[in-house]
Formats: C-alpha cells, structure tokens, sequence
C-alpha cells in the first residue's frame, strides 16, 4: 500500500460548481493527457464517457490496483488541475465508475517542464543531511550540539575575564539577549566609561542608546559598578541547508583590564565563524550512495531512495544537500526543498524535491542549466513527434472514389 506524505502544498483555487469541473475536463483534456496522482509509475487516465448525472467512466492500465474508495487525476493545461473522485463501482480491470467530490486549479502556471531521466543520464549522491532540527520556537538544541559548546567554552576560557557561551532561552527578558536574538547583530561596547561607546558604529552593531532610551546611564552605572571596563558579545548564527538563518546562542567577553579593539571583535567573529563549522560536522549525516533520479525538470525532481538508512533521515527532514551527477559530468550541489514522499509496497521511498532552496549556489544552478538545457530540446521534439504521430493514427482515413 503506498504512504503518501504532503510536505508543501500549492496554492491552488477551489471549483464551486461540479459542473464546472466536467465542463473544463470536455474543453481541455480531450486531447490532452490525464494521469492518476500517487500512482508508483506515471499511469494515464482517459475519461471515456460523461453520464448524464454527472458521474464519469474512468479508463486506465488494466494492471492499475487502486487502494480504497478514492482516486485523484491530475493533468496541465493552461494550469495544473487535481479533480478528487470517488469510486461508485469498478465495471472491470481499469474500468471505473467516478463522482466527482473536489477539484482545484493551480493559481500559477507550472513554470517548467518535468520529464523523465534514464538511470543511466544522471544519479543523485552524497546527501548531506541534518541529523536534528534547531527549533528556532523554544531552542530545543541537541545534545550533541550542547557537546560542542561546553567543548569550545572549555578550550577558549581564557580569551577574557569572563567567557560566557550560553544558548537562547525561549524565556529570556533580557532586554539585549532579545535585541541579540532578534537581530544577529554584534554587542561592542570598548570603554563601558565612555557614553560615546554606546553608539553603533554602523548597522552590524548594537546601538545601546536606541534600545535602552533614558535607561542607557542605568546600564551604564551598572557596568562599571561591577568592575567591567569592556564588553563584547556576537550571536552564533546557524545556517540551516535551505539558508535559514537561526541565532540559537551567543558567546560574550567581559574585560576587566582592557579595552576590546575592533580586530578582538573581528577575532571573537571568525571563533564563531569556527564554532558553527564545528556543529554543522556535529550536526550533518553523509550518506554518499547513488539513488535514482526518475524525472526532473529545471525546479527540482523526483528520487527514488532505496536505501533504508537515508529514508529514516529523509523522513524526518524538511530538506537536505545532495548532488546531482550527469552523465560525463562533474557532481554539481543542490539543496532540494521535500515537497511530497511515497512510500511504496516494495519499501522504497519516492520523494518530490523542489530546488528552490536558497543554498543552491547560482554559479552550480547556472550549470545545471546549462546540462538540461539539451536534455529538454531532445524531449520536446521527441514529445512534439509522438503527437504527431498520434493524431496521424487517429485521423480519419480519406474518402473512397
């Protein structure tokens, strides 16, 4: 039985009417090709007759098994349509009689062409997945990434006086941990003494005056009641492989003998640069097997993934790097967007990826098109060939003398 899981939906417009569904599917897919949505191989539907009441006659591969009471078809014209059917009674192998429940229409045109690959053309390799989720809404970080901390803060105690390294709390009041959070800028404050040294030096900076207002001199007494001479304080900003940016904790040094200078602000910067390198390796699986490419297109594609370790990753993510190999082709890296994964009776999982995922770095994006570029002229005219032998086949033969 196959598993359907709908990762992202599109945005589609509903059809009030029931009428109004038969109606498009007589104008627009007499000639045009109709297929059943979550079926293993790509499997064609022809609607063979509208019944008076409504209903339709549903003809398909006699070896076609469906599961349950439902079938979704699908098919593009000027838009993508669904139409949801419901099964009154199977007149025969492939021979279906349907209601029509729902349909809905794509409120964008699909804006490329999707077709398919042969084993042999191209392979997708190296996937490097994230072996857990930083959640950005309550900061529930791994251990294996607390790991890597309390290790950097151990290693790098003596940077300064006081060395905190501390994650974001859901909870946090703090008026700058906030500010920090929120923003990902950096704190640099080089004389606590000097009211001059509450003002941003440019954009990247926190400017103490404008988030506390009137409170800055309470700051101000505050610090230098405690002894401290100079603070400094950067977020650690994760980037998760679709480029989103999540400030998960921060590392703050406080001086009590010196005044920090722009380069320990560029130092503590590249630490941190470090830090995240470390935890990205922490955080990441390589699974470097071939798995099938079935069918692409310039947005993102269709993999078929055997491998039962890389499906329990799969699963559980929104998202992961792999790389796509052509044919005489050097491995050009991709970040794939899970729209849709099938799970099917063999147990191998089928999974629609989108590339829209902003990690996919354009000077391998220009490649990639590049390589497909060919690849979808030879389809076309192959497509633009076959309808034409079509329509030569189902011509009418001419008349007798």
């Amino acid at each position: 039985m196959i598993q359907v899981n709908q990762r992202k939906n599109r945005d589609f417009q509903e059809f009030e009417a029931i009428d109004d569904v038969a109606n498009i599917l007589k104008s627009q897919f007499t000639n045009r090709k109709l297929y059943i949505k979550y079926a293993i191989d790509k499997t064609e539907v022809n609607i063979n007759e509208y019944l008076p009441d409504g209903t339709l006659m549903l003809v398909t591969d006699p070896n076609y098994k469906n599961e349950g009471s439902a079938i979704i078809i699908y098919g593009l014209s000027d838009k993508y349509i669904e139409v949801d059917l419901e099964i009154v009674e199977e007149r025969g192998p492939g021979y279906y009689h349907c209601k029509v429940i729902h349909a809905r229409r794509a409120m964008r045109g699909r804006r490329d062409l999707r077709f398919k690959v042969a084993a042999d053309e191209v392979v997708a390799t190296n996937f490097r997945i994230s072996r857990h989720t930083i959640d950005l809404s309550s900061f529930n970080i791994p251990t294996s990434i607390k790991v890597v901390l309390e290790q950097f803060q151990s290693q790098n105690s003596k940077m300064s006086d006081v060395v905190r390294l501390d994650v974001f709390k859901p909870d946090d009041r703090d008026r700058l941990l906030l500010h920090l959070k929120k923003t990902g800028k950096t704190l640099w404050i080089p004389n606590v003494s000097d009211r001059e040294s509450y003002n941003a030096i440019n954009d990247d900076f926190v400017d103490m005056k404008s988030l506390y207002g009137e409170d800055v001199n309470m700051v101000m007494k505050r610090y230098i009641e405690r002894g401290y001479k100079s603070i400094l304080a950067v977020p650690i900003i994760y980037i998760t492989e679709s480029s989103t940016s999540v400030p998960f904790a921060y590392i703050q040094l406080i001086s009590k003998t010196k005044n920090f200078s722009l380069d320990d602000v560029l130092e503590l910067k590249d630490h941190s640069f470090k830090l995240i390198d470390r935890i990205r390796d922490a955080n990441t699986h390589l699974i470097p097997l071939h798995q099938r490419v079935l069918d692409i297109s310039r947005g993102g594609a269709k993999l078929k993934i055997t491998d039962k370790n890389l499906q329990k990753y799969i699963h559980r993510s929104k998202g992961f790097i792999f790389d796509l190999v052509f044919k005489l082709q050097a491995p050009i890296t991709i970040y794939g967007e899970v729209k849709v994964s099938y799970t099917d009776d063999e147990g191998n999982l089928l999974v629609g990826v989108d590339f829209e995922g902003n990690s996919s770095r354009k000077d391998e994006m220009k490649r990639y098109y590049s390589i497909l570029k060919p690849m979808e002229t030879d389809y076309k005219a192959k497509l633009l060939k076959s309808m034409k032998s079509k329509k030569k086949d189902t011509s009418p033969p001419p008349p007798t003398s």
